[in-house]
């Protein structure tokens, strides 16, 4: 019954909460509205949504996600250190193959869009096969390096988050 209810129910609580901070205040009826956005949208997009996401350590998002924040944060700093300060002729951009050992589409996807929030990076396709991602970096004179840190800091964790 519940399950019918809310198909996806980590979806619901993230609609409801980015709906509280769109509002930016706390009224029972943004709550009400935010709630019967929580419910709504999930089963309008139930039928679209095949499979759903198997997530083995729901508990280690949180921790995930702070490490993204902080990431953010310190890429903010470097981008702008980059683009005030660095001559242009000393930039190395670099087109990078980030091959995944992630399979289920919810975990690369939340790959792809950390890459992607973090300033001075951008995601642009996925394999045909999804066994790779391609990024481009604004600065990056150790490609090899910056795979690995992905691979070590976001995909690393993704695979302890996901089934």
């Amino acid at each position: 019954m519940i399950r019918r209810l809310l198909p996806h129910p980590y979806l619901s609580l993230v609609l409801i909460a980015v709906w509280m901070l769109l509002v930016n205040r706390w009224a029972v009826g943004s709550l009400v509205f935010a709630v019967i956005l929580g419910v709504v949208i999930p089963l309008m997009t139930a039928p679209y949504w095949p499979d759903t996401a198997k997530l083995k350590s729901p508990g280690r998002i949180p921790g995930y996600l702070a490490i993204v924040l902080h990431d953010i944060v310190k890429a903010n700093f470097d981008v702008a250190r980059i683009v005030l300060f660095k001559p242009r002729r000393d930039l190395q951009p670099a087109w990078i193959v980030i091959p995944l050992e992630l399979t289920q589409p919810e975990a690369i996807t939340a790959l792809a869009s950390t890459i992607t929030l973090t300033p001075g990076t951008l995601t642009c396709d996925l394999s045909e096969d999804g066994q790779a991602l391609l990024v481009h970096c604004l600065h990056a004179p150790d490609p090899q390096a910056i795979v690995d840190e992905i691979k070590d800091r976001y995909e690393a964790r993704l695979k302890e988050i996901f089934a």
